[in-house]
């Protein structure tokens, strides 16, 4: 009986917990407050997960507290940048999450522009056992909004300026993100997202978080076909797709949906 004891406890002490770390990426104009001010954070740590630092370009904050299996980290990207600077800026920050958890899969979940960059870190090696990719009404195929948003201030000397003193700062905030719009456009053949798109994929489950909008259509940023990572060429058939009415910010509901699809993976 004593031996059998000792091969058993041998045996669970040879064992390891499972445990998944999620990453959450912020959209255009977002920070990593995004997910605590929206009550997404919220929800995570109701339901088990912890809240295990904020990473900035700076380092990382730690959270005290380290007694959950699962964790989940927020970025502070420059989300004003182009896809490719902000991608780079993830995986250097991935690589920080995966030294300090060297044995867990890693869960990437983006809002909107930040799915974008989420996939394309993933695309280019940047997480090396990566689990999922879970994207939260992510433009992955553009969205007209950036085409109207350059247009409304490709504007020359001193037109700009009489136009930056009536609309105030958003005008000048719209101008110094051009490079990050410019790659939000509707994919086409030379642009950022046209490549993207058809680029191996790692094969990880991809899930696709949509806001149909009143009528089916999208919500008011980013259509609703863009935001489904079916519809992106290499990855056809191959992403979960779910529905939630609501607008294009990050709502606590997303919070919930994003619980049970974490429970789920």
């Amino acid at each position: 009986m004593k031996r059998f004891v000792l091969s058993l406890l041998m045996v669970l002490s040879s064992l390891t917990v499972h445990a998944d770390v999620a990453v959450l990426v912020h959209g255009y104009l977002g920070s990593a407050a995004s997910w605590e001010q929206s009550g997404v954070n919220r929800a995570l740590v109701q339901h088990g997960w912890q809240r295990a630092g904020v990473l900035t370009s700076r380092g990382l904050l730690v959270i005290p507290g380290d007694t959950a299996a699962n964790k989940f980290y927020t970025v502070e990207l420059p989300s004003m940048g182009p896809v490719a600077v902000q991608a780079d800026v993830l995986k250097s920050m991935l690589n920080v999450v995966e030294y300090r958890h060297p044995n867990e899969s890693i869960i990437l979940i983006g809002h909107s522009a930040g799915g974008v960059v989420a996939r394309m870190a993933l695309i280019q090696g940047g997480v090396k056992q990566p689990k999922a990719l879970i994207t939260i009404a992510s433009p992955h195929l553009g969205t007209l909004r950036a085409v109207e948003a350059l247009d409304e201030t490709d504007d020359p000397f001193p037109i700009s300026v009489v136009k930056e003193f009536f609309a105030g700062d958003l005008y000048g905030v719209v101008r110094d993100s051009w490079a990050v719009l410019l790659d939000l456009v509707p994919e086409q053949p030379g642009n950022l997202l046209f490549w993207l798109n058809r680029q191996p994929h790692p094969q990880i489950k991809y899930i696709s978080i949509v806001r149909p909008g009143p009528i089916g259509m999208g919500d008011e940023l980013v259509p609703a076909f863009s935001q489904d990572m079916n519809n992106i060429q290499s990855l056809k058939g191959q992403a979960e797709t779910r529905l939630l009415s609501a607008d294009h910010a990050l709502q606590p509901m997303d919070g919930r949906v994003l619980v049970e699809l974490l429970t789920q993976l």
